[in-house]
């Protein structure tokens, strides 16, 4: 399942020297962390209004969008989706209050 995770973060990471008008992707990253930011929050908003119509195959759609422009962000941020896959291990298995109230110590 994290197969795609991680090809997506390779290309993503090829982006980040490419031409900014040779790919999508490039022209994100030329923009800058708040150009990529403000279509997280985009894509966010977008997601919220498929889950509130109940359109399943437009919330996948939306989810699949914001999950992209996350990727986006971690790879400009130096980081990938392992990263974030060993945090969800690392919580797996604790309840939700439990991972919480280990957060403040």
């Amino acid at each position: 399942m994290s197969d795609i995770l991680q090809q997506l973060a390779e290309v993503l990471e090829q982006r980040k020297g490419a031409d900014p008008d040779s790919s999508y992707v490039a022209g994100l990253y030329g923009k800058g962390l708040d150009a990529i930011l403000k279509k997280i929050g985009e894509e966010a908003t977008e997601t919220v209004m498929a889950a509130k119509d109940g359109d399943p195959q437009q919330i996948v759609y939306e989810t699949a969008d914001l999950w992209f422009h996350t990727l986006v962000m971690l790879a400009q941020q130096g980081l990938g989706p392992d990263q974030v896959l060993d945090e969800l291990a690392r919580r797996f298995g604790l309840s939700g209050l439990e991972e919480k109230a280990n957060r403040k110590q």
